[in-house]
């Protein structure tokens, strides 16, 4: 079998010693020598597959991992970027515990990496057929991987998604490696999410990547550091220990870990002790070093000698090397650890998965002020880049401009035929975009107060409209399942995207304009490559419709809200959404209808049918306060540029503007 490298191939498998695509003619040879037999994995990065070495009489497998990076982005830099990782792997892939790098080149316009493939199974994989670890071997693995992490941490590089799956076991050292012992079999693979730390960049922010059950909560924030490695590995060992989804190994009221409650059997206290610093969920209070931590575990031995460099491989084909302890399952235990009820919510530090949620104690922020004047539903508020005005659009037709210094209203925009369903200003503030219902785009003139243009194309109902970054592009989507966008120096299509099976209800540009998200009434989020003009991902996102969703101001994160009563975060990376939410926050069972994110990134607001707004934090998932007001709906919510104010509007015709006193 052999496999075509071409990702427009539309039949990529072909019989085995094939030299070129029988589908598409693309050679299907790397550097004349490597050949693909299968993929085995997808991500932001690109493509991996497995393959074999020909130029090797004993034709020894290896993996490829096919680099396709943004092409929004500058290809110059990318190849730049390229090179340093493959310098950076070619580094640690000296390591007898992290794969080595083969080769790294570019074909066909793609850029690859070949490594060295690791035959064996991952810590999941063995905690799904032998049952939970115990704490000898727990003591194991962080002996044989702190070396390692210290390792890569020296050479400046973060892993950033430690978790069991990264983590394999060799089933057996190849020849060459006969120094080969039962301390160094655990291998930690995958690099691809691995990030190069120079000059100062230590304390920039950078991409939010990583497991959610594994990522330690600086991390979500975009500010990896090497503590954060530690942390994962931490969350690593619990998840061994218990085989339960470390989602539900913290306990969000308590505010900890609460691990230990899930032990089937007894666990040494030193063991335990560490593990409970590796978590703590203030990088200040963690470990900063693997070091400290390998000091910790071997009260008696020198971190020098731990740190000493790696032996020189030395042949030795006779000797065997020991087989590593098998691990014995447990008694399953008879209990249900007390603390659990059937309103417990437990959850990571940056995953929240609750079912009920207590009223706040406390409230900050207050409703300063309320807005009257349409005649039906508010069905969407938003501020100016400025502040000093706010826009709402409304089934009366009419579109509300409202001087916020004065708190009243300033003019009123008509010509809509019918509810004006969602406005949006560009980010200079010089025009306001509206649809509508009777199946239009208008484009009004803020610097005059007036209708400037229309956009006619969409068959049905236009639902939402959003601007580009840079304000020269129009997205809108609606009733006929269909987004259309609109060059605005020419007034008229662009083009259009079609994928979504039924209603597009909210569409969002990521902040370098080059991705488009849509939420659907077909329960799914998809992103879009606006350079390409067309789809890049799909998520099944809920269980019901996804009716509003928004990118954080850094573009990290796209939360979404549904009928299904949930609000999901979304960590974005490479085109693509880690396929599982870094917070799903619900609220008892009442429709999402709007969400919105503060400008500095720490919450998310959310208006539901049952007419209250809650705000989320966004690193926790804690519900930090529930606004009560309106008497109906609240279709709409929107954060002022600053942050300082919060506008609903809603299905009881009024706006209302929340802020925190002093």
């Amino acid at each position: 079998m052999s496999y075509c490298l071409n990702p427009q191939c539309q039949n990529p498998q072909n019989p085995e010693g094939t030299l070129y695509c029988l589908a598409c003619g693309s050679k299907l040879l790397l550097r004349e020598r490597y050949r693909p037999i299968k993929p085995i994995g997808r991500g932001g990065f690109g493509r991996t597959f497995f393959a074999v070495d020909e130029d090797k009489p004993s034709h020894p497998p290896c993996v490829i991992k096919q680099f396709m990076p943004q092409t929004t982005g500058d290809p110059k830099k990318a190849a730049e970027l390229f090179q340093q990782e493959a310098v950076r792997l070619d580094e640690l892939g000296k390591h007898p515990q992290i794969p080595e790098l083969l080769a790294h080149f570019e074909q066909d316009n793609y850029q690859y990496l070949v490594q060295e493939f690791i035959d064996g199974f991952n810590l999941a994989q063995e905690l799904t057929k032998k049952g939970p670890f115990n704490d000898t071997q727990i003591r194991q693995i962080l002996q044989e991987l702190l070396p390692v992490l210290q390792f890569i941490h020296e050479h400046k590089v973060i892993h950033r998604d430690i978790k069991p799956e990264n983590i394999i076991r060799r089933i057996s050292p190849p020849e060459t490696t006969g120094w080969m012992t039962n301390n160094n079999q655990l291998v930690l693979v995958d690099f691809g999410a691995a990030k190069v730390i120079t000059g100062t960049s230590l304390m920039q922010p950078g991409t939010i990547i990583g497991s959610p059950e594994y990522v330690a909560p600086e991390q979500v924030r975009g500010h990896a550091i090497f503590a954060s490695d530690i942390y994962s590995l931490g969350v690593t060992c619990i998840y061994l220990l218990t085989q339960i989804s470390p989602f539900d190994l913290f306990d969000v009221m308590k505010d900890k870990w609460v691990w230990r409650d899930y032990l089937s059997q007894s666990i040494n206290s030193m063991v335990a002790r560490i593990l409970d610093k590796m978590l703590v969920t203030n990088p200040k209070m963690r470990y900063q070093s693997a070091a400290d931590v390998i000091k910790e575990l071997n009260p008696n031995q020198t971190v020098a000698t731990i740190s000493t460099p790696i032996p020189t491989p030395t042949k030795t084909p006779t000797r065997t090397p020991t087989p590593p302890p098998t691990p014995t399952r447990p008694p399953i235990p008879t209990f249900q650890p007390s603390r659990q009820t059937n309103n417990s919510m437990t959850a990571p530090p940056h995953v929240v998965q609750p079912t009920v949620i207590p009223e706040p104690q406390k409230s900050t922020w207050k409703c300063v002020l309320t807005l009257t004047g349409h005649f039906d539903s508010v069905n969407s508020v938003a501020f100016s880049p400025n502040g000093e005005t706010l826009a709402s659009g409304s089934r009366d037709k009419t579109i509300e401009i409202w001087d916020m210094r004065q708190g009243k209203r300033w003019y009123t925009l008509t010509g809509h035929g019918d509810s004006v369903q969602r406005v949006a200003f560009s980010a200079n503030g010089e025009m306001l975009a509206s649809g509508s219902r009777d199946k239009t785009i208008e484009i009004w003139d803020m610097r005059q107060g007036k209708r400037w243009f229309t956009l006619m194309g969409h068959s049905d109902w236009v639902d939402t409209v959003a601007f580009s970054p840079d304000g020269q592009v129009l997205a809108s989507g609606g009733r006929d399942k269909t987004i259309e966008v609109w060059n605005l120096q020419k007034a008229k299509r662009w083009f259009t995207l079609v994928g979504h099976d039924d209603r597009v209800y909210s569409v969002a540009f990521h902040k370098n304009g080059g991705i488009l998200a849509s939420g659907s009434r077909d329960n799914t989020i998809k992103l879009w490559d606006m350079e390409k003009a067309k789809e890049l991902f799909s998520v099944k996102a809920h269980s019901d419709w996804v009716r509003a969703i928004a990118f954080s101001a850094d573009g990290g994160i796209l939360a979404s809200g549904s009928r299904d009563g949930t609000i999901k975060l979304w960590q974005v990376y490479g085109g693509e959404l880690i396929s599982t939410p870094v917070q799903n926050l619900k609220y008892g069972m009442s429709d999402v209808l709007s969400v919105a994110f503060s400008p500095n990134g720490k919450i998310v607001a959310g208006g539901y049918r049952n007419g209250i707004i809650n705000l989320w934090d966004v690193l926790t998932g804690e519900l930090l306060e529930t606004l009560k007001g309106h008497s109906s709906d609240v279709l709409s919510v929107a954060f002022s540029r600053d942050g300082s104010s919060l506008a609903s509007g809603s299905n009881d015709k009024t706006i209302k503007i929340w802020q925190v006193p002093g």
